[in-house]
């Protein structure tokens, strides 16, 4: 057998593997199951369709060598009650062991519900963080013989604000194996899983479609929040003589129109709508109308309209937005003639929408060519922590100016006339030969 050849797993799990379909093991899980068997923490980063759930499916039913003791041994994160449910019905698929209780916990069931299930005896538990924290609170999940700590998706996790139930349900337990499993890799997740893990072996696989998709040359400008991309957004904007015709996609109108009012004042003139939510703002109907007017230099569009629209003779597409459905974003850099087109895109995206930009790669078989940021960026973090710092300054030079300061007429007391002492009243009475009242 192929798994017994390559992956150190229980000849009851591989007969299992094998009849659940999965005749020879993906890349990631050559990659990593033999690490985690060993009892290394791993991180993999791998894209969607990798074989990640299958992954920690296998990493923690092999651990189960015999009949369960219904006291949690594995927690898995995962961000959503998809996702748990997912994770679940995969453990259904290839799980033999009828002994092991798997327990789901997230928001789409009551928590008294999940109370009760969990009193009966759980072995695995497959939980959103907030609602594994929210019990775990109440006393009603066992932390404390905790050997399978499980991130997945932590992308995803990292984007729905979840890192801090992470972090404390991490802390409750006590020594543990730790995997993470994610799309892409950026500081916020590093930021959430460096401190939960012990030398972890970092996994990268990077696999591509196998068509590949015509389109554009594209390039990716990594940016680290929204601020910096109206930043460059707006240097790009300022050399008229390279940014002749632009279309600039955002995801909503309201996005839009933020663009716009930050947008310098000779840009601004020369920008137009589709479709805008005011009729202040100069609206044009169609691409080809928007190319024919010279005195329009950039376009604005929302990916919510849903309309297509040839941008053949576009000279720069740039994506402000990476829209979630990334057919949308195929559909606005496919080459339909690549032969006589000059047109090229260029992608802002943050760390939270690196993982979209992996299934885009992943799908159209090529990497966005990762460009490095203009010198003359001005990037917004960067600047705001500058104003707070002249700001602290200036505030501790008005309390300096406002402590009060002896003036010219102001001199010390001679030694004689300093007063040092305090005399109770019978004895100034008797000083000033004075009877004690």
């Amino acid at each position: 057998m192929a798994w017994a050849e390559k992956i150190k797993l229980n000849k009851q799990l591989i007969r299992a593997v094998t009849e659940a379909g999965f005749n020879a093991p993906k890349e990631i899980q050559l990659r990593t199951l033999n690490r985690i068997i060993g009892g290394q923490d791993v991180i993999a980063i791998a894209p969607q369709q990798s074989g990640k759930t299958t992954t920690l499916v296998l990493a923690t039913l092999n651990r189960f060598k015999h009949s369960a003791d219904n006291v949690p041994k594995a927690l898995i994160l995962a961000p959503d009650q998809e996702t748990v449910e997912n994770i679940y019905n995969s453990f259904d698929l290839i799980n033999r062991n009828k002994t092991i209780r798997i327990i789901t916990l997230h928001n789409g069931a009551g928590v008294d519900s999940q109370l009760d299930e969990l009193a009966e005896g759980a072995d695995i538990v497959i939980a959103t963080p907030d609602r594994a924290r929210a019990i775990y609170l109440k006393l009603g999940l066992n932390l404390n013989k905790v050997e399978l700590l499980i991130i997945d998706d932590a992308h995803a996790i990292v984007k729905k604000g979840l890192q801090l139930p992470v972090a404390e349900l991490s802390n409750s337990i006590d020594k543990a194996q730790r995997l993470v499993f994610t799309e892409v890799m950026h500081d916020k997740i590093d930021k959430m899983v460096t401190p939960l893990m012990v030398q972890p072996a970092t996994i990268e696989i990077d696999e591509l479609g196998l068509e590949q998709v015509p389109v554009y040359p594209q390039m990716l400008y990594h940016v680290p929040n929204f601020g910096t991309k109206l930043n460059l957004l707006n240097l790009f904007l300022q050399d008229s003589e390279v940014f002749t015709k632009v279309v600039v996609f955002t995801n909503t109108r309201l996005t839009a129109e933020t663009v716009f009012k930050s947008l310098l004042r000779k840009p601004r003139l020369a920008t137009a709508f589709i479709k805008p939510l005011s009729f202040e703002y100069k609206a044009v109907n169609t691409i080809s109308e928007f190319m024919h007017d010279d005195k329009l230099r950039v376009l604005l569009i929302a990916n919510e309209l849903e309309e297509q629209h040839a941008l053949d003779e576009i000279p720069f597409i740039i994506h402000f937005d990476l829209p979630d459905d990334k057919q949308v974003y195929i559909n606005h850099i496919e080459a339909r003639d690549t032969d006589n087109n000059e047109t090229i895109a260029l992608t802002f995206a943050t760390d939270l929408e690196l993982d979209q930009v992996r299934r885009i790669e992943q799908v159209t078989g090529h990497k966005l060519q990762r460009a490095d940021l203009p010198d003359d960026l001005v990037i917004e973090k960067d600047r705001k922590e500058k104003e707070a710092l002249k700001a602290a300054k200036q505030k501790q030079v008005h309390k300096v100016a406002e402590k009060y300061v002896p003036g010219e007429a102001f001199h010390e007391k001679k030694p004689e006339n300093a007063k040092n002492y305090n005399y109770s009243s019978s004895k100034k009475a008797k000083m000033n030969k004075k009877k004690n009242h």
